[in-house]
């Protein structure tokens, strides 16, 4: 468990609901559990004090720690040493008993696991050791209907409140979760799948091409003179004008068409459902779009883009074959001039380790 400042917090901002809860429920267990024996008035005012007031306190001593996650374990066995001393002085009162130190045991293995959990169970035998001594109960004493009603509320409300607390843990994870899969599949620079990510849905969609029947197009997509760019006005700029395209992308394809960055200067598309005729309309109007538009801040900055679409054919044994004949096209695209976009040759022979390099 991370043991910084911020998630130090968060681990007593969880912990401080059931703790209120098991502490305000618990003090009517532990209440009808000593009332017969008639405790000494300390007694009472410890117990209220401990049932209403132990909960802030511990939460405000993890706040105000400059380690509050280990603060924050050191209030757990607070309380299993707490729980025990209740346990000794009602007399190890079986059912009361057990339904304290139970749920004060729940914390502990959810907290820390069975390691912290045998720490607080000897926290526990401690403070039931100690309470015992200090006022010496009597052993084990009959439990009366009001005992058992007195427990009903531990039973049934404190788990909820666990249940609560490890849902939303539960949540939380799901969302990093998905966070740090976005994060593994995306570009940092333009916010679009990165190579490997984009590769491995091209092989699926070159299976469901397969076994589907259906169309569908791949493109290559290069910034022309992009070394120039760099150099001439340095990366920085450089980064904007990847930024740029990436926004331009977005915006002129469709919802179902996936976009990646290749690598460098070079981005790749996949359009699901598309013919060639349709995959180089959609591509020729983005060409387009990024040749006429002019930097307000860079007005001598014209960009343009070199373009190779290769369509989906029965001639295609695999994926790299397919990227391959996008990928001859974008050179063709950029060895007849540039600034345009042309369609692969179906039927050009593919190198086999091409294609084993593609796996």
């Amino acid at each position: 468990m991370n043991t910084s400042t911020h998630k130090g917090l968060s681990f007593a901002r969880r912990m401080y609901l059931p703790r209120s809860v098991g502490l305000g429920i618990g003090f009517f267990t532990v209440a009808a559990a000593l009332y017969p024996s008639h405790p000494p008035t300390w007694v009472w005012v410890l117990m209220i004090l401990h049932g209403y007031g132990w909960s802030h306190g511990a939460y405000l001593l993890a706040k105000i720690s400059r380690q509050p996650y280990k603060a924050e374990r050191r209030n757990l066995i607070y309380d299993s040493l707490a729980g025990g001393f209740w346990a000794g002085a009602m007399g190890l009162n079986p059912l009361p008993t057990v339904t304290a130190l139970s749920m004060m045991a729940m914390n502990n293995i959810a907290a820390g696991g069975p390691r912290f959990f045998l720490t607080g169970a000897l926290a526990q035998i401690a403070g039931a050791v100690l309470g015992y001594a200090i006022l010496r109960p009597e052993l084990f004493p009959a439990i009366t209907q009001i005992q058992v009603y007195a427990c009903l509320p531990m039973l049934v409300i404190y788990p909820m409140a666990i249940g609560l607390v490890c849902y939303r843990v539960a949540v939380q994870l799901s969302k990093s979760k998905k966070a740090l899969e976005k994060l593994s599949t995306t570009d940092s620079l333009t916010g679009l799948m990165n190579h490997g990510a984009w590769k491995d849905l091209l092989s699926v969609e070159f299976g469901n091409c397969q076994a589907l029947k259906r169309q569908n197009s791949v493109a290559l997509i290069d910034i022309d003179h992009f070394k120039s760019i760099n150099d001439t006005y340095g990366h920085i700029i450089g980064d904007t004008v990847l930024k740029q395209l990436s926004n331009a992308l977005t915006a002129s394809l469709r919802e179902t068409d996936l976009a990646g960055r290749y690598g460098g200067d070079e981005f790749c598309v996949i359009l699901p459902d598309t013919t060639l005729a349709q995959a180089t309309d959609i591509l020729e109007r983005l060409r387009r779009t990024v040749h006429e538009h002019t930097h307000l801040a860079l007005p001598n900055l014209k960009l343009s883009l070199s373009i190779g679409i290769a369509a989906y054919g029965p001639h295609l044994t695999d994926a790299g074959m397919w990227l391959h004949e996008a990928d001859m096209a974008l050179y063709d695209a950029k060895s007849t001039g540039r600034n345009r976009v042309t369609s692969a040759k179906p039927g050009v022979k593919v190198c086999e380790t091409l294609s084993a390099e593609f796996e």
